[in-house]
């Protein structure tokens, strides 16, 4: 993998899984271009909302449903510096489900990014209905800073609010839909200032739509997906500018980090 904008760079090696031990110079190089706060020592303003994505080259969020045919070793490497640099982890219920979402465990993040003593990134987990299936293991940490977040509605079955007390900290952000600019404020209050979206692409659409994206880290796979895939962003028209932070890429991927212009 090599830096190609703004400035050519050296190749770094690929390090798909993080590890214990001294900081790979590859890893802190990456944490240096996505913006390692703690490292720099300064303030992350509050409700800063970056996406990770990965797309086809002509625009499919998915195969077969699921994304991770789409991505690629320097993709992962990058997966696992942009968790490490954030607070939470913000996603929609419908990514949680078919990518069978649990919480981040200390193996898969570089530790050594986060500041000394830094919970775990917590998972954070938008949905309208609270149906969790088939990512029950989100529900298994014990109440804490790490602890699972579900941001849900005031209508939201009441049963199946209850059933989560212990298992996972509930948020209800709008009556009937939830609403995004009041569970980010709701996770800032909570000190979650920095915020990594996964998707999917309802939740990037209303973020995107309310103003609150401000990082789009985007993968382009070397791959053509025709079929029912969307794009990376669904909902209603909603424009926002960007501005080309930097270029990487890794064989035929094109890894690149776009700034809300």
């Amino acid at each position: 993998m090599r830096q190609i904008y703004p400035v050519a760079g050296p190749d770094l090696p690929v390090i798909p899984r993080a590890s214990a031990g001294p900081l790979p110079d590859a890893v802190a190089r990456l944490a240096h271009l996505y913006g390692n706060v703690a490292a720099a020592n300064t303030a992350v303003p509050p409700g800063r909302v970056r996406a990770n994505m990965v797309a086809s080259a002509d625009g499919a969020v998915a195969i077969e449903g699921r994304s991770g045919g789409l991505s690629g070793p320097a993709d992962k490497m990058i997966f696992t510096v942009l968790r490490s640099l954030a607070d939470l982890i913000l996603v929609g219920a419908g990514t949680a489900r078919a990518e069978h979402y649990r919480p981040v465990q200390p193996e898969q993040i570089w530790l050594q990014l986060r500041p000394a003593g830094a919970p775990l990134p917590p998972i954070a987990v938008v949905t309208g209905t609270v149906d969790l299936a088939s990512c029950e293991r989100l529900l298994t940490l014990p109440p804490g800073p790490s602890q699972t977040i579900v941001i849900t509605t005031a209508a939201a079955p009441a049963d199946r609010k209850a059933a989560l007390d212990g298992k996972a900290r509930v948020i209800e952000a709008g009556e009937h839909a939830v609403d995004v600019t009041v569970a980010v404020k709701a996770l800032v209050d909570l000190g979650y200032a920095s915020i990594l979206t996964e998707g999917g692409p309802t939740l990037l659409g209303q973020l995107v739509a309310t103003g609150l994206l401000d990082d789009l880290c985007l993968t382009t796979s070397p791959q053509l997906s025709a079929g029912p895939a969307g794009r990376i962003v669904s909902g209603p028209p909603a424009t926002r500018g960007l501005s080309l932070g930097h270029a990487l890429v890794d064989g035929d991927f094109l890894l690149c980090r776009y700034l809300s212009a």
